[in-house]
């Protein structure tokens, strides 16, 4: 998942919000601004690192809320400037002054919410809550300006006459279209009430996002012996009881929740009674009835967006959403999604059946459960295919996969190299930096990477730009990439997951997206793209993972430096297809619930108490209500529709239908190589929205993309194998 960079017009903050220790190079934690701090803030000028790198060891806490206030302040007097001039509106005195203005805002806000997502402390969640409301007037003030939106309009009417380069005339367009949908042309009291509701809309969205974080840490399962977690590694069950010593536990376990409803240890654990309470507390988050409870916060979200769209002259805000995005329609998405759905829930019945007929094989006298899955089809996997995960994990070592296998992929399509610094500071001690140079040893770009779990960060992966790249600012991309990988005790190493390997090749794709970029005006820097089109580079990235000149470099025994044995590497490959049925059930029912709250006219949005029957039926409705797999991410903890992908979710798949096509395009040219790499870059990754999204596809592709790639790639063109 790629965080959106911040544009000077678009101020994601409600999206940003979404996002989330402790040594000498983290920020201080102080509550209130101190006069001296305000006198001497790093964020009211550009940073004087390398590439306008933030100086973490100079920002604190009590920077942000000065530095949100001058900058608001600031960019507002830019607007009245722009807005209140006599001479005739020309691209460079509006839309050229508009992308320059609010440095300081978008120096300060990029910053706190990158550090809100990877480092969350009670001082940001209060800074957080404070600002939000204000944030969304202050973006109301630059769309809802009439003077502005006029001069905006008249450039918009003669774009045809101005002579404009494409990337300009785009700008002109995609300005004006943003206007108008953040109610440029409502009347007064439809702007009043559009105001009201935004803050309100804001205001919920930052509680929704902290309560669902704390839900996390409070709901953590707890385990009183060390017998009750047989089958996890030795470095689990010791970071466990490390976690437990953290809160006072002594003597017991402790086994912190990811964000998705699966959990990872439910593969591993023996112990049919503690998969199960795992299981049951990671569902139940949300929906407890507890402080935490966010039922209530779904329904007055979902009610409002409903009745915001109807004044914006939407149906629903699914409609309102899709309108801007390449799928164009509600309808078209629910129609990709519902025409898989059977498919998928199919193979998951098929495999549901390998795993009740292992469990009797294997002595067991109970039909699989939703806790037993993950189990259950590891062993399956080792039955069929003679390998499962924990043979993989000594193989696949962070650094190693890092650096011999996203960098060296990276390296081999696009000439790019990495050296890594120590002497640039960092917010946390477990960030890495690299610097990244071109083929003729200029620099690109600076990557931040940020592997660890920690209490104070989100779950889930995500790349975000603390400085985007801009032709006009003259601004080189810094970006960084955040996992949550269980970190191991001290010496041991980090061994990842199958899982984590293909995220962190994932996430790279959203880096290599900001990094390449070379666009002129901020607004289309990068990642700055719809919705339904911006994972569809990184989940192409994806395929470097098991490319085999890639994955024979980084898949090395931790110990013994060995390469992985053939044999083995070959089973991860054929094993490709393995358990797909699931990974699409649980994916689609996450996404086609999201659409259906998204559909909803106001008056058909439950009340809190109807919020999970509301889940129920829709998942019914669309057939996807199968027990032993559940939605991939409930209601009451659906961070991603509560933040930037409110219907949006279906955007993985429809971004994998021109992932899946584009990975048959590199295949058929010869893979990974340099001449391949060059086009994608040159035709694709480095536009980013400066072109139409679907006229990128196409010039690369030289057609339309086809369905037919995905369905082969996940096992649904056909009956899976048995």
């Amino acid at each position: 998942m790629r965080t959106p960079t911040l544009p000077i017009l678009v101020l994601f903050f409600a999206a940003a919000a979404s996002l989330h220790g402790c040594g000498p190079a983290q920020l201080q934690s102080d509550a209130m601004p101190r006069p001296e701090a305000a006198s001497a803030n790093p964020l009211l000028a550009a940073s004087p690192l390398p590439l306008n790198y933030p100086p973490f060891d100079r920002i604190a806490d009590a920077h942000f809320g000065p530095a949100f206030d001058a900058g608001m302040a600031e960019q507002l007097r830019e607007v009245d400037a722009i807005a209140s001039q006599t001479a005739p509106a020309t691209l460079d005195n509006t839309l050229v002054a508009l992308e320059r203005s609010g440095r300081v805002l978008s120096r300060a806000t990029t910053v706190f919410f990158a550090l809100l997502g990877a480092d969350q402390n009670d001082a940001r969640k209060a800074l957080q809550t404070s600002y939000a409301k204000r944030f969304a007037a202050h973006r109301d003030a630059i769309y809802l300006n009439g003077k502005l939106f006029a001069r905006v309009e008249a450039l918009h009417q003669t774009r045809a006459t101005l002579g404009l380069d494409p990337e300009s005339l785009r700008l002109v367009e995609r300005t004006h279209t943003a206007f108008v949908r953040a109610g440029a042309k409502l009347d007064d009291t439809a702007k009043a009430r559009l105001r009201a509701m935004n803050a309100e809309l804001a205001a919920l969205a930052t509680e929704f996002g902290q309560r669902v974080l704390a839900e996390v840490n409070d709901a953590a399962l707890v385990v009183d012996s060390e017998a009750e977690l047989a089958g996890l590694p030795k470095e689990q069950i010791a970071a466990a009881a490390t976690a437990a010593r953290e809160r006072k536990l002594e003597g017991k376990y402790l086994l912190a929740l990811m964000n998705t409803t699966g959990q990872p240890p439910n593969t591993l654990l023996h112990s049919r009674a503690v998969r199960e309470r795992l299981h049951r507390a990671s569902m139940a988050r949300g929906s407890r009835g507890n402080a935490h409870d966010t039922t209530a916060i779904v329904a007055k979200i979902a009610k409002l967006r409903a009745e915001r769209a109807v004044l914006l002259g939407y149906a629903t805000h699914a409609a309102y959403v899709l309108d801007d995005e390449t799928a164009r329609t509600p309808e078209a998405a629910l129609g990709l999604l519902t025409k898989l759905a059977p498919i998928a829930v199919a193979n998951a019945k098929r495999e549901a059946a390998d795993i009740a007929a292992f469990i009797r094989k294997d002595g067991g006298d109970f039909a699989p459960q939703a806790w037993d899955w993950a189990y259950y089809q590891e062993k399956v996997r080792r039955q069929r295919f003679d390998f499962d995960e924990t043979q993989l994990k000594p193989y696949l070592e962070l650094d190693r996969v890092l650096k011999d296998g996203v960098f060296f992929a990276a390296g081999k399509l696009y000439g790019i190299t990495f050296k890594e610094r120590r002497d640039l500071p960092v917010y946390h001690p477990d960030v890495r930096v690299f610097d990244v140079f071109e083929a003729d040893g200029s620099q690109l770009a600076i990557f931040l990477f940020d592997p660890y779990a920690r209490p104070s960060k989100r779950g889930g992966a995500w790349m975000n730009a603390y400085v985007p790249q801009s032709g006009l600012l003259g601004t080189k991309p810094v970006v960084a990439n955040h996992l949550n990988i269980p970190k191991p005790p001290a010496g041991q190493p980090t061994l990842m997951t199958w899982d984590e390997v293909e995220t962190a090749f994932h996430e790279f794709g959203h880096a290599l997206h900001g990094m390449f970029s070379a666009v002129r005006y901020p607004t289309f820097a990068g990642t700055s793209v719809p919705r339904d089109f911006v994972e569809f580079p990184s989940q192409v990235n994806e395929m470097w993972a098991v490319w085999p000149e890639v994955l024979q470099n980084y898949a090395r025994h931790h110990a013994s430096s060995e390469a992985m044995p053939a044999a083995l590497l070959q089973k991860v490959l054929s094993a490709q297809q393995f358990n797909q049925g699931f990974a699409t059930t649980e994916y689609l029912a996450a996404a086609l619930l999201d659409m259906r709250w998204h559909v909803l006219t106001a008056d058909a949005v439950p009340e809190a108490s109807g919020v999970m029957a509301f889940e129920a039926a829709a998942l019914a409705k669309d057939g996807v209500d199968y027990a032993l797999v559940p939605p991939r991410y409930r209601t009451p903890y659906f961070s991603h529709i509560m933040g930037g992908y409110a219907a949006g979710y279906y955007a993985y798949l429809w971004s994998e239908v021109l992932d899946a096509d584009t990975v048959e395009w590199f295949k058929a040219k010869g893979g990974l190589t340099r001449a391949n790499g060059d086009r994608f870059r040159q035709a694709l990754l480095s536009r980013g929205g400066s072109v139409e999204a679907m006229t990128l596809v196409r010039d690369l592709l030289g057609r339309e993309p086809v369905l037919a790639p995905l369905l082969e790639r996940r096992g649904l063109a056909a009956p899976a194998r048995k």
